[in-house]
């Protein structure tokens, strides 16, 4: 049996990330989650095991693109684990802004289930 994806979800909305782990699990990955940008790279630390990261940009503590800058310069596999901006913050620049900043790809809320499921397709290649 093939092992499930694992898919660290990170955002301050626990409501958000209850229904990513329902739609996730839903679709066969495994997820943790983390409420703040510091939890994710504390998350990353300890599950070297992960293979992508759905994370929130306007987070209290630390923001996703602080978390994204602090995982890019981990010493190990990790620094390379796929992560993937999601915000309300919909606009073409708001995409570039991820990008630039060391995330793979973009997000926008509210979530669209085929949408999330093309981009983790797309990223895991």
């Amino acid at each position: 049996m093939e092992e499930a994806i694992r898919i660290l979800v990170v955002d301050d909305e626990p409501d958000i990330r209850r229904i990513c782990r329902i739609l996730l699990e839903t679709g066969g990955y495994t997820v943790l989650e983390a409420a703040t940008g510091a939890e994710a790279v504390e998350q990353v630390r300890q599950h070297p095991e992960l293979d992508l990261i759905l994370m929130d940009i306007q987070m209290p503590i630390m923001d996703g693109y602080e978390a994204t800058k602090i995982i890019r310069s981990f010493n190990n596999k990790n620094a390379q684990i796929p992560i993937i901006a999601m915000t309300a913050n919909a606009f073409e620049e708001d995409r570039k802004m991820a990008i630039s900043k060391g995330m793979n790809d973009h997000i926008a809320k509210p979530i669209d289930v085929k949408k999330v499921e093309e981009v983790i397709i797309s990223v895991l290649k």
